[in-house]
């Protein structure tokens, strides 16, 4: 006896796992996860052969011929066929590996690695406390990433104050002017901010400097790419303006 290749089949229709597994693989991520198993693949299926009989009697019933469908449907066509003109005119676009070498030495500027500063903090509510903190590090009674484990009130005590790597505008200004100023191993005086005293200290600290090729390379591409792309919409347009002289555009002033 020969296996059947689907799981249900309705008038001409076979309804096979693909299409099944396709039904599933729509649904958003909460809906997957409901359905993902055997008893939602049985409602799936049974929704799917719910609208394959839904189908065939629109056909009996000429529900294809009706006006309004009829509209509905060119109008869908229109929608996608202008989406896919568009995207037709987009794809065409190619760049090799010469184009982007050159556009990258044309446009180093727009491939900086900023400026950064790995660092640690401990946060507290209080000044006098955070002082008392700054004289134990600096007599070097406890290390830093202790002090932050026992007193900051920072998320990041438990890993030492760890903040990690970070660029300017990340952090409030007067963290980060600190964090920016100061030498790299020293720690800082305690540095006010809306969320209470911080003593930071800098592990690294990176000046801006210009990314190689190698670093930036996929940035790069798709730079050029939508650069590109753009050149290839606005070329467009402007033959296909010439070609299609009659528009009327009505000022609604």
């Amino acid at each position: 006896m020969t296996e059947l290749s689907f799981l249900a089949k309705v008038g001409d229709k076979e309804i096979t796992s693909a299409d099944l597994e396709s039904a599933i693989n729509g649904l958003d991520q909460r809906q997957r996860a409901q359905f993902d198993n055997e008893e939602g693949r049985k409602r799936i299926l049974a929704d799917l052969i719910n609208q394959e009989l839904f189908y065939l009697d629109a056909l009996d019933s000429k529900m294809d011929e009706d006006e309004n469908f009829v509209k509905e449907m060119e109008l869908i066509k229109e929608n996608m066929l202008k989406q896919y003109a568009i995207n037709a005119c987009l794809s065409s676009v190619k760049v090799d590996e010469d184009e982007k070498i050159k556009f990258y030495e044309e446009n180093k500027d727009q491939f900086i690695n900023p400026e950064t500063v790995t660092a640690k903090h401990i946060l507290v509510d209080n000044e006098e406390l955070a002082n008392d903190i700054e004289k134990m590090l600096n007599k070097k009674e406890i290390s830093f990433e202790d002090a932050a484990v026992k007193y900051s009130s920072c998320p990041s005590n438990m890993s030492g104050g760890d903040l990690g790597t970070f660029g300017r505008g990340q952090m409030v200004p007067e963290f980060e002017d600190a964090a920016f100023d100061l030498a790299v191993g020293k720690i800082s005086s305690p540095v006010k901010t809306q969320f209470g005293y911080h003593i930071i200290t800098v592990e690294d600290h990176s000046e801006s400097k210009q990314a190689e090729y190698e670093e930036v390379k996929s940035e790069v591409e798709n730079s050029l790419i939508y650069k590109k792309q753009n050149e290839a919409f606005v070329s467009k347009l402007t033959d296909l303006t010439e070609k299609y002289k009659d528009i009327l555009v009505i000022n609604n002033k």
